[in-house]
């Protein structure tokens, strides 16, 4: 049987919106998903205040650091994504001053950040990651380490920001040289052909399968925020035990990592039917028709219960010390 999350599932119960306070949307942010960010934000900032919350955004303009100092916050909802709101950075400056938060601590957020130290965790794990290698600072590699096709990133971007698939050399020269505009070190990992799944975790439980379909053979950016590039299917149609599988392995990835509340595995499930993890985001996009949204629907739970759930939990967990260490 699938596993499936439920709206009985272990979860804080709803505070009173007019018992919680100021809760201080963070979004935009200084990275390269700053657009994704806005979007994801203030359809948080929406569902909040539909529900009768007080809400502050914070991070459209100016500076996010001196606009979590100047409120009066009662906790903090971190709808940013990509360096400095999903790296452990905006993490650390709410413990420091005692706001709690939504999703996962410091260091989990740094260790998810990094492909590079994510790989070598789940490698560590026995856990099915593509082959790669990582390239530190320098000029790069001259030729693939594997054989044509590879796909090629930089180490600390998300939504597939600086990231190419590379099928010939001189694509593969210039996908190196595109991923070290955003980082000093890069990864390059054997392309994997199969089918674009994605794990969303939920209360330490995995929400239904979405199956991406992109329109071109690669889940970039293009296709992941161009209105009609991709199809999804949630759930997503798998024989139950690979269904059941991919779903274990995705819960396993947010656990190695030290992930709680809520993560987004992407998971690619090759032609023999197994599951290879390309990334965990511990903020992925937020708004009603993103990839951990539709999953959480699948379950029962909508756009606004699901912000309502996050918030919750993160009140309920409070900034105890010693959260950054997970």
């Amino acid at each position: 049987m699938k596993t499936e999350i439920s709206q009985g599932s272990r979860s804080a119960p709803l505070p009173d919106p007019r018992a919680v306070g100021l809760v201080g949307v963070l979004l935009g942010g200084p990275s390269a998903e700053r657009e994704i960010s806005l979007k994801s934000g203030r359809a948080v900032s929406r569902a909040l205040r539909e529900g009768g919350y007080s809400v502050v955004e914070i991070g459209e303009k100016g500076d996010i650091a001196g606009g979590i100092r100047s409120q009066p916050l009662a906790a903090a909802f971190i709808a940013l994504h990509g360096r400095f709101g999903e790296d452990g950075t905006v993490q650390g400056l709410l413990e420091e001053l005692n706001i709690p938060y939504t999703g996962s601590g410091v260091e989990a957020s740094r260790r998810a950040m990094s492909k590079v130290q994510s790989r070598k965790l789940f490698q560590r794990a026995a856990l099915p990651v593509p082959r790669g290698r990582v390239y530190g600072p320098g000029p790069g590699p001259r030729r693939a380490p594997f054989p044509l096709p590879v796909v090629v990133k930089p180490d600390r971007e998300g939504s597939s920001i600086g990231l190419s698939l590379a099928r010939t050399l001189s694509e593969f020269r210039e996908a190196v040289v595109r991923a070290r505009e955003y980082d000093r070190e890069i990864v390059v990992e054997e392309y994997i052909p199969g089918r674009e799944l994605t794990v969303g975790v939920l209360d330490d439980q995995p929400l239904p399968l979405v199956e991406i379909r992109p329109s071109k053979p690669f889940f970039d950016f293009e296709a992941k925020y161009t209105r009609g590039k991709s199809e999804f299917e949630v759930p997503a149609r798998l024989p139950d035990a690979c269904y059941r599988e991919v779903q274990e392995v995705g819960l396993a990835a947010h656990r190695v990592l030290g992930c709680f509340s809520y993560s987004r595995t992407d998971i690619i499930l090759d032609p023999r039917g197994r599951p290879f993890i390309l990334e965990v985001n511990t903020i992925p996009g937020f708004t009603a028709t993103s990839l951990l949204p539709q999953a959480a629907a699948a379950a029962g739970i909508d756009f606004p219960a699901l912000c309502r759930r996050l918030l919750a939990d993160a009140l309920t967990r409070g900034n105890y010390r010693g959260r950054g260490k997970h």
